[in-house]
């Protein structure tokens, strides 16, 4: 989860239930037609949701909010991914980790929640960012159809 409260920690508890029976739990701003983002610029809002509808459309990852960081990972899921083969920075490495662990057949469940702009601090959005994640998924696509994930 982001450490400047974008990741209200009020959710951790529905993280903790929907554990239960997952293997990860995203927290989706994106979830069921609605978006729950407050005090974003809506260009960057715009950005993020088509961002996630592009990362589904290559990689059929069964996510509405694969670039999201609020997240719960089972220790297996960890222990089982390589991750030294995961080299994608940014927002990027959130859809990999999720992407990855999916294919190795874990149970991903979202649950949504709301997400702050930050308060204090800037964004790490570049435009290095953006080309990494629009070729990394075409990467992680052509790895599996290839068997390397």
């Amino acid at each position: 989860m982001d450490a400047d409260f974008s990741h209200d920690p009020k959710h951790l508890p529905q993280f903790l239930r929907a554990i239960a029976d997952a293997d990860i739990v995203l927290g989706s701003r994106y979830q069921d037609g609605r978006v729950t983002v407050v005090n974003w610029p809506i260009g960057r809002l715009v950005m993020s949701y088509m961002a996630n509808i592009y990362a589904r459309a290559v990689t059929r990852l069964p996510v509405f909010d694969a670039t999201g960081g609020f997240k719960a990972f089972r220790r297996k899921v960890l222990e089982v991914i390589d991750l030294n083969a995961v080299h994608s920075n940014g927002y990027a490495f959130q859809i990999e980790m999720s992407y990855r662990a999916w294919k190795r057949g874990f149970k991903i469940k979202e649950i949504p929640i709301v997400f702050h702009d930050r308060t204090l601090g800037e964004s790490k959005m570049s435009k290095q960012i953006v080309r990494e994640a629009i070729w990394m998924v075409w990467r992680l696509r052509w790895q599996a159809m290839t068997g390397k994930i």
